[in-house]
């Protein structure tokens, strides 16, 4: 697998969100590069460190040690963990919505999406560092999809 879908250890540089408190992991720059609007990016300081916050309830998606953030109006794609509708991607490199997973279950004959993913992540196929908000692989982002999926 690509190094973006490895299982990653607990990092040093987590921080913790400056607007709601929540733990953020560590991103690189090189998403932000590539997910901020022109707008925001004007405002990126490479030499700092930042950090994505995945909580729900806050906008703020990047956040810096220093006190800066960029919110859900900051970046290009909407980002699964802020939203919830059924259009958004959750695996932003091969374009797997929530809406797409639902079909793709429902049919007689379901691809396995996990499966699908994988075989294109060991295939080196996968972009998640420039895709992903997270800024790497959305697979636990889309098996936690596909459970509440089957939870209702």
């Amino acid at each position: 697998m690509s190094e973006c879908c490895s299982v990653s250890q607990p990092s040093r540089t987590q921080r913790i969100c400056p607007i709601d408190g929540s733990l953020g992991q560590p991103v690189q720059p090189i998403t932000l590069k590539s997910l901020l609007s022109p707008a925001a990016l004007i405002h990126f300081e490479p030499q700092q460190s930042y950090s994505f916050c995945s909580s729900p309830a806050c906008e703020v998606v990047y956040f810096s040690p220093q006190g800066q953030t960029f919110t859900t109006v900051d970046v290009k794609v909407p980002v699964c963990q802020k939203e919830g509708g059924e259009d958004v991607p959750v695996c932003y490199c091969f374009g797997w919505t929530r809406q797409r997973m639902r079909q793709a279950i429902a049919q007689s004959d379901p691809i396995d999406v996990c499966e699908f993913i994988s075989e294109r992540v060991k295939a080196r196929q996968c972009g998640c560092e420039v895709n992903n908000p997270q800024g790497r692989c959305c697979l636990a982002n889309v098996r936690a999809a596909i459970a509440s999926m089957s939870d209702r």
